[in-house]
């Protein structure tokens, strides 16, 4: 009987796993490229001159952009809960729900005022029609280009989800996540193993508090002892910066070029120089490995048009479209 009861509950499990698969494949059948087009026609060009406006200011802001779009579009994707890129990462939390933004793994990022700034100029526009999940693709988009980066066309049509949950960010990839476990995050998100090293790359950007690789220097398996994947020189470096226990100092994880969009990543993570554990995993698997050797050796040669693709595959993770959420009136609340 017991043995009956758990082929029955595989079973199940399995046609849940295939209908979510399926889910994955046509939950991208409502975006194409121009959705604005004959509703709001500068939409674009709007959302691409007030980013401007803000990365030539800032431009370190291109890359907290870039890691809300993707944390935005990781969380909330499970067979029970199909929604990814939805904008859930811009709302507020209120009286009885701490949000997305307010959990752990997201009080560094920044660059909400951009988000904002777009939405306000499109609704005194074009009321109710472009989405808070849009334009947070859009700008990620024009943000990575404004430095350097390559430039995409981002398939549009998203629609916002009405929810945010602080305590579903514990599905995001780890920063000490091994190779097994960053490909079980990306596969369960429908993305290839190509896309897991392609999208690491946007390391090449932006900077990290010591916190998140402090254990790589100063107590790696509990005794008080370093990584040994980690070059031993850039340990002595680090170690100058980040004294233990220390949350507030930030290190550039691509140092020299950390504010430029590049491959040089790549080269890090070949000398062993890749910050986090999730860096350094790249040398654990073959066609992670290949990958990180081949963009080290010609100077990111495919690097831009390859990171272009996994960013259009990433936007499309679980979104809402047709009738499905709301267009939200303000990004930071629903209507």
């Amino acid at each position: 009987m017991a043995t009956q009861k758990l082929a029955s509950l595989f079973f199940l499990q399995q046609i849940i796993h295939v209908l979510f698969i399926l889910h994955l494949a046509n939950a991208d059948q409502g975006l194409k490229l121009g959705f604005y087009q004959k509703m709001c026609p500068d939409a674009e060009a709007i959302t691409r001159k007030i980013t401007h406006q803000h990365i030539s200011r800032a431009p370190t802001l291109a890359a907290p952009l870039l890691r809300m779009h993707f944390h935005d579009c990781f969380i909330r994707l499970a067979p029970n809960c199909w929604q990814g890129c939805d904008g859930s990462v811009l709302l507020n939390s209120t009286k009885n729900n701490q949000a997305e933004k307010d959990a752990f793994a997201n009080l560094s990022l920044r660059g909400y005022q951009v988000i904002d700034a777009v939405k306000s100029a499109l609704e005194n526009m074009c009321p109710g029609v472009v989405s808070c999940a849009d334009i947070l693709a859009l700008v990620t988009r024009d943000a990575v280009s404004m430095i350097k980066g390559p430039f995409w066309e981002v398939p549009t049509g998203r629609r916002d989800g009405r929810e945010s949950v602080a305590s579903e960010t514990r599905d995001l990839p780890p920063p000490f996540g091994n190779i097994t476990l960053l490909k079980q995050k990306f596969a369960a998100k429908g993305l290839s193993v190509k896309d897991l090293v392609v999208l690491a790359g946007g390391h090449t950007i932006g900077t990290s508090h010591c916190s998140s690789f402090e254990t790589r220097l100063y107590n790696f398996t509990g005794k008080g002892d370093t990584d040994p994947t980690l070059d031993p020189n850039y340990v002595v470096h680090l170690k100058r910066k980040c004294q233990p226990g220390d949350t507030t100092t930030l290190v550039d994880m691509d140092p020299g070029s950390f504010r430029t969009f590049d491959g040089d990543y790549y080269t890090l993570v070949a000398k062993r120089r890749g910050l986090f554990q999730s860096d350094a995993a790249l040398l654990d698997d073959t066609e992670t490995k290949s990958y990180v050797k081949l963009q080290a050796n010609t100077y990111g040669s495919t690097f831009a048009k390859d990171f272009a693709e996994s960013m259009v595959n990433m936007g499309k993770i679980g979104v809402l479209t047709g009738k499905a959420g709301e267009i939200r009136k303000h990004c930071a609340f629903v209507n």
